[in-house]
């Protein structure tokens, strides 16, 4: 049994590098959340068995889960690079399929037709507003489109996002037009969000569905414009975790030679 036992814990020392290692390869990766791998022991006992003689089996990986702590803030001066100070992912809606998905990266770029873009292709959403740039419904998104032109025939001239998350677009006749305001969104249990890639996320029927709000209201936090949001891995304490689990690696796969050496001596005995 002593095989089958530390079998469990090489096989689980390799998750968890595996997941170290993954972090440590998106330690660069604006957007991403690093990931923590949980265990669990195995006991197996029936009404029959002496609980002080119980014995253990080996571990398992009971979950790998997402730790979603704010990641250091990068100066960039780019207005579209955007960065939310505090809660809230942004609400992006991918091209073909025209699914909803949620990031922390904040890189956004206007395309040829206006059509403010995340590094993955997908559309920043807004809540559309009214002449005056009020909101007129938090229950339904528009794509972020920036006009080439105003009403008056003026050429685009740049665009700024505030801290409410307004997306003005200024025009080459001096006049700003308020496109929309950034949707944001949260969950209950973001852990229990679906990876994506490319620092998206998609809702689960872990993490609920997301309820939406205006930056700098309530549970959602201010945006920063000219910024973004780095990894929130931390090398040292990769670095560190690494160690440990190659020491657990070099543990187990030490007992199971011990094992050997047992069985064999055991097998060569004389009677």
């Amino acid at each position: 049994m002593s095989f089958y036992t530390s079998l469990t814990g090489l096989k689980n020392a390799q998750t968890d590098l595996n997941v170290i290692s993954h972090n440590l390869a998106n330690s660069e990766t604006s957007g991403f959340k690093k990931s923590r791998t949980n265990f669990s022991d195995i006991v197996a006992v029936s009404v029959l068995t002496d609980p002080s003689l119980t014995q253990g089996i080996g571990a398992r990986v009971s979950s790998i889960s997402q730790e979603f702590s704010l990641g250091p803030i990068e100066q960039t001066g780019n207005s579209l690079d955007l960065a939310i100070n505090g809660d809230g992912f942004f609400a992006t809606k991918a091209p073909l399929s025209g699914s909803t998905q949620f990031t922390r990266a904040g890189s956004f770029t206007i395309d040829g037709t206006g059509l403010v873009k995340s590094t993955s292709g997908n559309v920043l959403q807004l809540f559309p507003v009214d002449a005056t740039g009020a909101i007129t419904s938090t229950t339904t998104t528009i794509n972020a489109q920036v006009p080439a032109t105003n009403a008056a025939g003026a050429g685009f001239a740049g665009v700024t996002v505030s801290p409410e998350g307004k997306l003005v677009a200024s025009y080459a006749d001096g006049t700003n037009t308020t496109i929309g305001v950034v949707a944001l969104a949260n969950f209950i249990s973001p852990t229990g969000l679906k990876q994506l890639g490319s620092s998206n996320w998609a809702q689960s029927g872990l993490s609920g569905a997301p309820s939406y709000g205006q930056p700098s209201t309530g549970q959602f936090g201010p945006l920063l414009s000219g910024a973004i949001e780095r990894s929130n891995v931390d090398i040292a304490e990769e670095l560190v975790g690494l160690i440990t689990a190659q020491r657990n690696f070099q543990a187990n796969a030490k007992a199971i030679d011990t094992a050997s050496q047992i069985s064999q001596t055991i097998i060569n005995l004389r009677t």
